[in-house]
């Protein structure tokens, strides 16, 4: 499955925006019924989105539901569980017991509605002091969540302090997701919108700064972000090329027993190469990708 560089958001309210936002060539996008939504339009809100899913869309689709806590949650799933829908997204996880409270339902309307099991994902915002205090449990929930998704805004209400545009501030909870997901088995964590929609240049850094920190994508809002995220997210042609090198290279040194090499100036062992291979693997992805999602 993937690659997952961007996740474009439409408001489920909005048919118009629901029927373009799988024009603008993000990866996966996401038909919301949270934040988006007004509450007295939350209800109505669900018929908007079956029938969205009822179309033979290009794009992986996902549907941010409300929160567990939330008197909208089982409904949304209810409505939305069904052929067309690729996975769930859910805001404000602060622990994984809601993880498994979802996962179970899920199943069980995958299961009654015959459809693949385990085959709708379940993406968790971690987007509150409460869920990043629980980050290890949530990562380590025994679900089927494969990568769980970093939300800033929300955080940094939460925390009280305040979203800066060079995001030192975020620097320990980006480490705590890349670090628990990592430890508890799943993917490289998806990072967090940028908020200021037309500050391209704004969001590169904020991807640039995501990726060093090893986030594999990030949630968009805008259509013009998709293009910028997919670039910093995807490796270069001349980083493949220079990872070919170097794995043909240490692939030639390996016939005749080394296991260190150097190559144009650099030191070459095991570790540069996995890291080498990743970089390969990065781009075969990708473009499997484009040719599934055209």
């Amino acid at each position: 499955m993937g690659p997952f560089r961007s996740f474009l958001f439409a408001p489920g309210n909005h048919p118009r925006k629901v029927e373009k936002v799988f024009e603008f060539g993000a990866d996966a996008v996401i038909l919301d019924l949270e934040d988006a939504v007004a509450r007295s339009e939350k209800v109505a809100t669900r018929a908007v989105l079956v029938e969205a899913l009822k179309k033979n869309n290009p794009t992986r689709t996902y549907v941010r539901v409300n929160g567990h806590h939330t008197e909208f949650c089982y409904g949304d799933l209810v409505a939305v569980v069904g052929t067309g829908l690729d996975g769930i997204v859910l805001p404000m996880v602060e622990s994984a017991a809601q993880l498994q409270a979802v996962d179970w339902l899920i199943a069980n309307l995958e299961r009654e509605r015959g459809l693949e099991p385990g085959g709708i994902d379940l993406i968790p915002i971690i987007e509150t002091g409460k869920g990043m205090a629980a980050l290890d449990a949530i990562a380590a929930s025994g679900t089927r969540v494969r990568r769980l998704a970093f939300g800033a805004a929300d955080y940094a209400l939460d925390m009280g302090f305040e979203w800066t545009t060079e995001e030192q501030e975020l620097n320990d909870a980006r480490a705590r997701c890349v670090l628990a997901c990592r430890a508890g088995g799943l993917e490289p964590p998806l990072d967090t919108v940028w908020a200021q929609v037309r500050d391209l240049d704004g969001l590169r850094r904020s991807a640039e700064r995501a990726r060093s920190f090893g986030f594999q994508g990030k949630m968009c809002i805008y259509p013009p972000q998709v293009a910028v995220v997919h670039e910093v997210f995807s490796p270069s042609a001349a980083q493949i090329a220079h990872a070919r090198k170097i794995v043909a290279a240490f692939a030639e040194a390996e016939k005749s027993g080394s296991a260190s090499i150097q190559l144009d100036g650099e030191f070459i062992d095991y570790p540069i190469v996995y890291k080498a291979q990743r970089v390969l693997d990065a781009a075969a992805k990708i473009s499997a990708g484009a040719s599934v999602n055209p």
